[in-house]
């Protein structure tokens, strides 16, 4: 048995680098850095496995009661409900105690399900089974679904894994009434059915994705707690109120917006918070930014677009002389500058928009008239130079006035004009002279 989405041969195969390289192990790794640690007391050795379900969607902790040695990445048949499930150990040791106290789980509780046995064989087979039947149920069910009229949108199906139960996953906003429903499924797949409703952001990590940021979703990897999050979050760190820039993929504000939320708090609190306006002998400064980066605030004063940064402490000052019926001359701003030092140019010329195109514009230039005179008369009829062009109509053409030897009148016919040496080696005919 291999990984659900590379199918590499051994059971552990996605083990070693934490996921599967196509994107089916979404979860992120945890290494136990406990577990080559000796203990004084063996006896006191937390016996209880994690085990996860559905490439890492959905884990549950179980007890080893035959105290076998069991690795991460191994696959392990465990109770189900009438049946048996298999599952891959995802962690053991002392890190288990540790997420137990994390999710107030009792170690010694007689809830807690144990563990059977390694899989076999046997177990293997019967899990390929049934997991191959969750997409073909998964789209009969939303057919079903979509026919009844329910408001609810199904967005996983997991089979156990010997094929006695289905859980469906889905996501509403109001209460359904799918009681008709259930007796369809039950009929239909000949299983026991479970309906359990989750949230956006439950659904959005079952799925898996990668954010903005680059990186896969927090929530399929390592987020396991979802906080409410919301827009003054977003404005403590004065981010602009954009949802379509602030919401993930889920449709919801993004988690991340909490990360920094408790950094930018601690840096706000030594700015003041009475200081919104200033009254300057210029009019009354409004506050429109906070910059904790350089402790600085920005103000504006009407009918003037310029914004004028303010230290602490010159804020602090305005204020206490505001107190006393005093306006200031002036807000005395800070001068910014830029720490960033200028890139040297590079040794290279870029020639890209520095090549002259005369050259082309003047064989262009000669190309249009060699062919306006192709289409106006015979070759040696064409004027020569650049000068402008004679059409077919333009009545008779004015002598150069560089030539004396040509008349001022009108061209004459072209019997009139001296005969034109013949091109080429040949001389003209005639008597040659003696």
């Amino acid at each position: 048995m291999g990984c659900g989405s590379c199918g590499t041969g051994k059971p552990n195969g996605c083990k070693s680098n934490g996921g599967c390289s196509t994107g089916g192990c979404n979860r992120l790794n945890v290494h136990d850095w406990l577990m080559n640690l000796p203990f004084s007391d063996p006896e006191s050795n937390c016996r209880i496995v994690e085990v996860s379900f559905k490439q890492g969607s959905r884990k549950e902790f179980f007890r080893n009661t035959t105290l076998q040695y069991l690795e991460k990445g191994e696959y392990v048949t465990v109770e189900g409900v009438s049946g048996f499930d298999v599952g891959e150990v995802s962690l053991t040791g002392e890190l288990v105690r540790m997420q137990l106290k994390k999710k107030q789980v009792d170690e010694f509780s007689p809830e807690i399900k144990k563990i059977l046995r390694k899989s076999t064989d046997r177990d293997i087979e019967s899990f390929e089974i049934s997991k191959s039947r969750e997409k073909e149920i998964l789209a009969r069910s939303r057919t079903i679904a979509r026919s009844l009229n329910l408001q609810m949108k199904l967005s996983e199906v997991e089979i156990q894994a010997d094929g006695k139960k289905g859980t469906f996953f889905y996501t509403a906003d109001d209460r359904v009434d799918f009681r008709e429903m259930i007796k369809i499924f039950a009929g239909d797949f000949k299983i026991k059915v479970e309906m359990r409703q989750i949230g956006i952001r439950q659904e959005a990590a079952k799925l898996g994705g990668i954010g903005s940021c680059g990186r896969e979703l927090c929530c399929s990897t390592w987020l396991n707690d979802f906080k409410s999050v919301n827009t003054t979050a977003a404005r403590y760190q004065n981010l602009s109120i954009n949802q379509t820039k602030l919401s993930g993929q889920c449709g919801r504000l993004k988690c991340c917006l909490n990360y920094e939320l408790d950094t930018y708090l601690d840096a706000l609190q030594q700015f003041p918070d009475y200081a919104d306006t200033l009254d300057t002998a210029m009019g009354t400064a409004h506050l429109i930014k906070k910059d904790i980066f350089k402790n600085l605030m920005w103000y504006i004063l009407p009918n003037n677009t310029k914004h004028y940064p303010l230290t602490i402490d010159r804020v602090k000052e305005i204020k206490r002389l505001n107190k006393q019926g005093q306006r200031v001359d002036e807000l005395q701003a800070v001068e910014i500058v830029n720490s960033k030092q200028k890139e040297a140019e590079p040794a290279f010329v870029e020639l890209v928009g520095q090549i002259s195109l005369k050259s082309l514009e003047k064989n262009d230039r000669r190309r249009r008239d060699q062919q306006r005179s192709n289409q106006g008369g015979p070759q040696q009829n064409r004027p020569q130079g650049n000068g402008p062009q004679r059409g077919p109509n333009q009545g008779p053409r004015r002598p150069q006035q560089n030539n004396p030897q040509q008349s001022r009148g009108p061209r004459g016919p072209q019997q009139n004009r001296p005969p034109r040496p013949a091109q080429g080696n040949n001389p003209p005919a005639g008597p040659k002279p003696e």
